[in-house]
């Protein structure tokens, strides 16, 4: 009985002005009505504004937190978030294929949504050959499959082949995020790719707007909370779309710039 609710556990690190990361991630677990657990591997200091400093764990902490977890919860998927070099990678890596928590899902974090770089090539590659063949559902956004696969990606042909080249490294289901344009853009299209070989596209509207912090974080967590309950990966994915969509369409007021994603506009659901 000690274990008979829902628990999910988020990798990432912590975002003081709780827009990203694992505070984003504990919105939307809250919000689907699973238990949050963490292994923080790094602290950030930032706001709306930008991140103006930050703290990596040391990796031995990080590896007591997986420890005590395994020890007394019953977590049934988990996710990650950004990790910021490849020891880290490797440590995770390492702890998640020693102890069981269910079904991962990769938030591979390795390209802002505008097309900035975040890993050095020695973590991406440790990325891509420990961690990606580990999950259950991979979530790169556009310009993270572009670096993944190595080469634009200029049509919805190539983005399909990009999605089954990231399945042939391991990952058994692929949600490829679609690329923010602005400029009179009027959808947003994710391409998914399941293991089974079922594809499919997701669109869904486009919002022109800086309120929007914590969308990758909170995609790839909805889908982690709804695996944990036990839905489906396509159901799975197609809620965390529709969560996403509403929370960056109903925006709320918080900080001066780049503000988070309204995820009370998402109703909790009916146990």
């Amino acid at each position: 009985m000690a274990n008979e609710y829902p628990q999910v556990m988020v990798i990432g690190g912590s975002d003081s002005d709780g827009s990203a990361g694992i505070e984003a991630d504990l919105h939307s677990f809250f919000m689907r009505r699973v238990y949050g657990t963490v292994v923080m591997t790094a602290v950030v200091a930032g706001n709306s504004y930008g991140i103006h400093d930050s703290f990596t764990l040391p990796l031995p902490f990080i590896s007591k937190q997986f420890e005590v977890l395994a020890d007394d919860l019953g977590v049934k998927a988990v996710k990650t978030g950004m990790l910021a070099d490849a020891d880290l990678i490797n440590t995770v890596a390492d702890n998640l294929e020693k102890y069981d928590f269910g079904k991962l899902v990769v938030d591979p974090v390795i390209v802002t949504k505008h097309g900035a770089l975040l890993l050095e090539d020695a973590a991406f590659e440790t990325l891509k050959n420990r961690l990606i063949p580990l999950a259950e559902v991979i979530t790169p956004n556009f310009y993270e499959a572009e670096h993944i696969v190595g080469r634009k990606l200029k049509s919805k042909d190539e983005i399909e082949a990009a999605a089954h080249e990231l399945q042939d490294l391991g990952a058994k289901n692929v949600m490829l995020k679609g690329q923010r344009i602005g400029d009179g853009q009027e959808t947003v299209d994710d391409f998914v790719l399941l293991e089974d070989g079922k594809t499919f596209w997701l669109p869904a509207q486009f919002f022109d707007t800086d309120r929007r912090n914590g969308t990758g974080d909170t995609v790839s967590a909805v889908i982690a909370a709804e695996l944990a309950k036990g839905t489906n990966v396509e159901e799975s994915i197609r809620i965390a779309r529709e969560f996403v969509t509403n929370a960056i369409g109903n925006e709320i007021q918080v900080g001066h710039k780049y503000g988070p994603i309204n995820h009370w506009a998402n109703e909790l659901p009916k146990e």
